[in-house]
């Protein structure tokens, strides 16, 4: 997957040159009307749909300093569908709901359901090691890593190699490509953070190793395997990922945008290779709607594999399962997975019984910043009731 000379200057060919708005723009431009909000609910008779009064007001004022444009899409009990703010901050274009967008570690759904069908298949066993499936990846200074630990975030590896700490860090190195290896060899010469198995701690650097189990175990690269396995039998059209660099979300888009010094920067076209399987796909709500719903009825993964999904480890303040993260909101357990790449913050949650459902894709100004106010924003409210 290394970047050649060649392929430099068509990504940089294609890519829209450097974009910067000032906040003041987001004001001039025109939100979708508000019937977008109410023309898409229905409830069954008899039961409490989606309070879609909240879900409206999550949308109402779009574009503003927080978002450019969301798209929230709620299920279960009642459905309810929503979009507002604009597809492009220069034209003023309204938002469009069937728009692909960059779902960030909601790729880890993705990677996880695929480690979890080969374990049902017996060709990965959950308590094998990374040695015995990638041998020569870890030094001696490693103890012995379980793929269960990999898929819980328990591994002890330390966080691999960037392009940028942040946003506007990583902007000037947007066209450049780290390897799934060459990400994975700078966390394997920080040596282990701590005993496998012993602290939970979410980073990108466990499911970067599960591709490359993946790829290892099946013979097959990664991409394929997500899409014969998951995203054809589903019938997920528009969920894919990049060739290789390739920088352009393809097919029907919302931009995305960051906030640097004040103004708005224009983040939409940038090369997520180093991401890979812990966080480069794009996808649609329609289709991440099909996944999480396929996912909870045993349709992905099969059990007793499933279990896994949601069943924390036995370490202090476990947030994680495999893939999934759980909650409490409003008195109801909540197992989901959210994910952010520059310009774009996605969610996607559920109640184990799926009554209710929600995926949203919220073009956030600061979208790799603090994900709790977007959440609350455009997330909490489909689980009012």
């Amino acid at each position: 997957m290394q970047l050649r000379p060649s392929a430099v200057a068509l990504a940089t060919a294609l890519a829209v040159g450097l974009t910067t708005l000032p906040l003041a723009g987001v004001a001039a431009a025109h939100s979708a009307p508000p019937k977008s909000c109410s023309a898409h609910t229905s409830s069954p008779s008899g039961s409490h749909g989606p309070d879609a009064e909240a879900l409206c007001a999550a949308l109402a004022g779009l574009p503003d300093q927080d978002a450019t444009a969301a798209i929230i899409r709620v299920g279960g009990k009642g459905s309810w569908r929503g979009v507002a703010g604009v597809r492009d901050i220069r034209t003023g274009a309204p938002a469009l709901e069937n728009a692909r967008f960059r779902v960030g570690s909601v790729t880890k759904v993705v990677t996880a359901s695929l480690v979890l069908q080969l374990a049902a298949e017996g060709r990965v066993r959950l308590d094998g090691t990374v040695q015995h499936y990638l041998p020569g990846l870890l030094t001696k200074d490693f103890k012995p890593i379980t793929v269960r630990q990999l898929l819980n975030y328990t591994s002890g590896l330390d966080s691999g190699a960037s392009l940028g700490d942040s946003v506007e860090d990583g902007y000037p190195h947007r066209f450049e490509t780290l390897t799934p290896r060459q990400v994975v060899a700078a966390s394997v010469a920080k040596g282990p953070r701590w005993d496998p198995g012993t602290q939970q701690e979410y980073d990108n650097i466990h499911y970067t190793v599960l591709g490359m189990l993946i790829e290892k175990v099946t013979g097959d690269s990664y991409a394929h395997q997500a899409s014969v396995r998951i995203f054809q039998p589903l019938g997920m059209r528009d969920t894919s990922f990049p060739q290789g660099p390739d920088p352009l979300v393809h097919g029907p888009h919302n931009r995305g945008y960051d906030r640097f010094d004040g103004e708005l920067t224009d983040v939409t076209d940038w090369n997520m290779s180093d991401r890979w399987a812990a966080g480069d796909m794009i996808s649609t709500t329609a289709d991440l709607e099909r996944l999480l719903v396929a996912l909870f009825r045993g349709k992905v993964v099969p059990e007793p594999q499933l279990k896994e999904m949601f069943t924390l480890p036995h370490v202090p303040d476990a947030r994680y399962a495999a893939g999934l993260e759980k909650l409490e909101l409003n008195g109801k357990v909540i197992w989901g997975k959210t994910g952010s790449r520059p310009g774009y913050a996605t969610a996607i949650a559920a109640t184990p019984d799926l009554s209710r459902t929600l995926v949203y894709s919220v073009n956030a100004t600061d979208a790799k910043g603090d994900g709790l106010p977007i959440a609350e924003r455009f997330g909490f409210p489909a689980f009012n009731r």
